[in-house]
């Protein structure tokens, strides 16, 4: 945002600068070849539409009139491109060299000033020639050539703004760290997929900020846009990833390859601004689905996120350049660190939560306390018929269609639970008490259950799974299917 707002305030601060963008109003394309002092032009014509130097040599020119009083001013070029320029047929400077093909070529910085001695102004009808070629460029862009225009020199300083950013990468990287050792002590995905939102982020406003710190040659440029992209692409995903585990475990699966495969498609997209406002777009949408899913099944902090998720989307499409600059880390500054503050708190109580647990247990061996939005609630063992894991939680399916979200992790879980239960699935742990048979389909085996759904067994579980039931009745079962 502060980077558009500083353009069109600058823009609209020189009375008689000139002003020729990818429009091209007051520019004409010539044939041109190098003179003796200045190059020599004929048979200009208007250009129609955006100034292109993309595969090609490009002789410019433009009439300008010399900008009122005598503060230093300068030319800047800003493109894709090498560029020589000439004021009035004497040169101002080259930024690289301009040349008829690829070898005769070096490339130039993406963005350079030339400054304009007031003696080289005529009080009227000031030509100026601009040589530019692109030979070199990684990708084609839609607008190389982002600015031809006389400006004050030297250019308004960038610190506050690239403070500010660098101040924002910082967070987000401190942020990843602190995620990561969270993984690395409760292994769980939801952390992981922070840990990688919060780094990419960061990465992120560290590529955003290169043009305001290094002096890049324009071949750099383009793989910085297509980095700019992917970095987005992978938080775009990462978000979706995070929210739906969260919030939305069974369409997992389902939801993560629309997520790929629609921020893919927003490759295809014309401009790399629109990319990767795109795939941002998508990857806010998306997490909007699966937080509305959590909504419905009132789970706890699902409607803050879809209320954090839906302001960003509003301002993505009300004003989608400011989504692609600062308020896009913003946004991700926003949605991690509190999440960080709150694991942190959550770790401490869970610790508290499994010692409450851990002596209820004593007193009443027979019945597991689980803690959830609704509070605290005692279940009879006999009364669970399976456990199934969703990341942070697990689904407790009871008997009679009941089920019960217990702020708890399968691993944990399992390590707590008796010997009646039998862990058969990454994912699902089953009490054999409720276990009428078992059967092959597809290649994989399932475990029926006297109650709901049957339920899947891993392939190297199986063998554990054989035997722990009677054996003479697991083949019988088997052999009936």
């Amino acid at each position: 945002m502060w980077r558009i707002l500083f353009i069109a305030i600058l823009w609209t601060s020189l009375p008689t600068a000139l002003r020729a963008q990818t429009q091209g109003h007051d520019w004409q394309a010539c044939r041109g070849e190098p003179g003796a002092a200045a190059p020599v032009l004929h048979d200009c014509r208007p250009i129609q539409g955006v100034i292109d130097p993309q595969g090609r040599e490009l002789w410019l020119r433009s009439v300008v009139q010399r900008p009122s009083g005598d503060d230093p001013v300068a030319l800047y070029v800003v493109g894709a491109a090498s560029s020589e320029v000439w004021l009035n047929g004497r040169k101002l400077g080259a930024n690289g060299r301009p040349g008829a093909s690829p070898s005769t070529e070096t490339p130039g910085r993406y963005e350079t000033a030339f400054p304009i001695p007031q003696r080289m102004w005529r009080a009227a009808d000031n030509v100026v020639v601009v040589h530019m070629s692109s030979f070199h460029g990684v990708v084609r862009l839609d607008n190389p050539v982002g600015g031809l225009m006389v400006a004050p020199y030297p250019w308004p300083s960038r610190t506050i703004p690239v403070a500010i950013t660098f101040l924002l990468a910082g967070a987000l990287f401190a942020a990843a760290f602190g995620f990561a050792v969270i993984y690395s002590l409760r292994r769980s995905g939801s952390s992981l997929a922070l840990a990688g939102l919060a780094g990419v982020a960061g990465l992120q406003a560290v590529f955003e900020s290169l043009r305001a710190l290094i002096p890049y040659a324009y071949p750099i440029h383009g793989l910085r846009l297509v980095g700019i992209w992917a970095l987005t692409a992978v938080f775009a995903v990462l978000l979706v990833s995070y929210v739906v585990s969260r919030f939305w475990p069974h369409a997992r699966r389902s939801l993560m390859a629309l997520a790929v495969a629609a921020v893919a498609a927003t490759w295809l997209a014309p401009g790399f601004d629109l990319k990767t406002a795109l795939a941002l777009m998508v990857g806010l949408a998306l997490a909007g689905v699966a937080a509305v899913a959590g909504v419905r099944r009132r789970l706890p902090s699902a409607r803050l996120t879809l209320a954090y998720l839906a302001i960003f989307m509003a301002i993505g499409l009300l004003f989608p350049n400011w989504l692609v600059d600062l308020s896009y880390f913003l946004f991700a500054a926003g949605f991690v660190l509190p999440l960080l503050m709150a694991e942190v708190v959550r770790l401490g109580r869970e610790d508290q939560q499994r010692e409450v647990a851990l002596s209820r247990a004593v007193a009443r061996p027979d019945c597991l306390t689980v803690a959830s939005s609704r509070g605290v609630e005692r279940i009879p063992l006999g009364d669970i018929v399976a456990v199934v894991g969703a990341d942070d939680y697990v689904e407790l399916q009871l008997t009679n269609g009941r089920k019960r979200l217990h702020a708890a992790r399968l691993d944990r879980l399992e390590a707590d639970l008796p010997a009646g239960f039998l862990r058969v699935h990454r994912s699902v742990i089953a009490n054999l008490v409720h276990v009428r048979g078992f059967e092959r389909k597809g290649g994989q085996g399932r475990l029926l259950m006297d109650e709901g759904a049957p339920l899947p067994i891993s392939r190297n579980r199986l063998p554990t799974v054989r035997d722990a039931l009677d054996e003479p009745h697991l083949q019988g079962a088997d052999a009936n299917s």
